[in-house]
């Protein structure tokens, strides 16, 4: 849960291996820290579906997770659509239906029935005979290594927030100038270190809204701050002089400067954008993939404007799609 709080709130944790499952429950845990030798060691595997999502709250209780295989990426990259879910890939490959019943359950609330129970031992009892079905298909499609280089990419992955990159979450910013995103930066930290030292959401500190009218309009005084519709009534008047503060020390020039104007799509780049999706179509359908496992539009809107350090100019992509597509450019 993560409705009231910065930090998703673990509620339930499901555990299999052997041919046993259980259920952990954190609330009534003091700390989970017995978990962290095991997971952050090279064996045994952990298996996860949708792994990112899960490690992401584990990563706060349990620390680093090693040596992951998530299903719903090698189902992908067997064919699946991109999002598979678990209840449809066990459906699919082990033949067994998963009940739905408890799919809106509120699994802070105590005591959980047997249904509930049961059913959140589901998320874990078919993942090991699961796992030994791709794994395999892997192997025969000679994926193994794809499927490798996708887990390795995970494993770096850190899901710690860093306050000073909070700004690049809202995409408005990247066409701003330099000043105005000086203030962005500032903003977005600030309000990122407030929301994770009281653990309350960082809209409940400064909603995406009024931030980003605070960058746009930069106001500087009371008055001017009054003038922010988005800014609602009880942030303003608890933090509006922290909030001037902050717009004083980005320094942005008065008067600031124009802001961009939109920019029409240019129709040459369109024009190759569409051409290097229906070659990673046509790739894509060969292989039987979806096609946004190979390339996504934004990859390809990268690789168009001349950057050449995303992911389809690495590993396994750049043989299979990139250097196909940068023939066609």
């Amino acid at each position: 849960m993560r409705e009231r709080t910065y930090y998703a709130q673990l509620c339930l944790l499901q555990l299999g291996a052997d041919g046993l499952a259980v259920c952990v429950d954190p609330l009534a845990l003091s700390s989970l820290d017995v978990l962290r030798p095991l997971m952050a060691a090279a064996q045994p595997c952990k298996i996860l579906h949708a792994a990112r999502q899960d490690m992401e709250v584990l990563a706060p209780v349990v620390g680093t997770v090693r040596n992951v295989f998530d299903t719903q990426v090698a189902a992908a990259l067997l064919g699946f659509p991109a999002q598979v879910g678990y209840a449809d890939l066990v459906r699919e490959i082990l033949g067994i239906e998963l009940h739905k019943s408890q799919t809106r359950t509120d699994w802070s609330r105590r005591p959980l029935s047997t249904a509930q129970i049961e059913y959140a031992l589901d998320d874990v009892r078919n993942l090991p005979p699961l796992r030994e079905k791709l794994a395999g298909r892997l192997e025969q499609l000679g994926r193994r290594g794809w499927f490798d280089e996708e887990m390795a990419e995970i494993g770096s992955e850190s899901f710690v927030v860093d306050p000073e990159q909070a700004w690049l979450r809202i995409k408005t910013f990247a066409d701003l100038d330099a000043d105005r995103q000086r203030l962005a930066q500032l903003l977005a930290a600030w309000r990122e270190r407030r929301a994770m030292s009281s653990d309350r959401p960082r809209g409940w500190i400064l909603p995406d809204a009024a931030l980003r009218d605070i960058v746009l309009q930069v106001p500087r005084d009371h008055a001017a701050l009054e003038r922010i519709r988005e800014l609602p009534d009880g942030i303003r008047a608890n933090s509006g002089a922290q909030l001037l503060e902050l717009v004083s020390a980005a320094a942005v020039p008065n008067p600031a400067a124009p802001l961009p104007q939109r920019r029409r799509p240019d129709p040459q780049q369109l024009e190759q954008v569409a051409r290097l999706a229906d070659i990673a179509r046509r790739i894509a359908g060969s292989l039987e993939l979806a096609p946004e496992i190979l390339a996504t539009r934004r990859e390809l809107e990268t690789l168009v404007r001349g950057e050449r350090d995303g992911a389809l100019m690495h590993g396994w992509r750049r043989e299979i799609v990139g250097l196909e597509l940068l023939k066609a450019l």
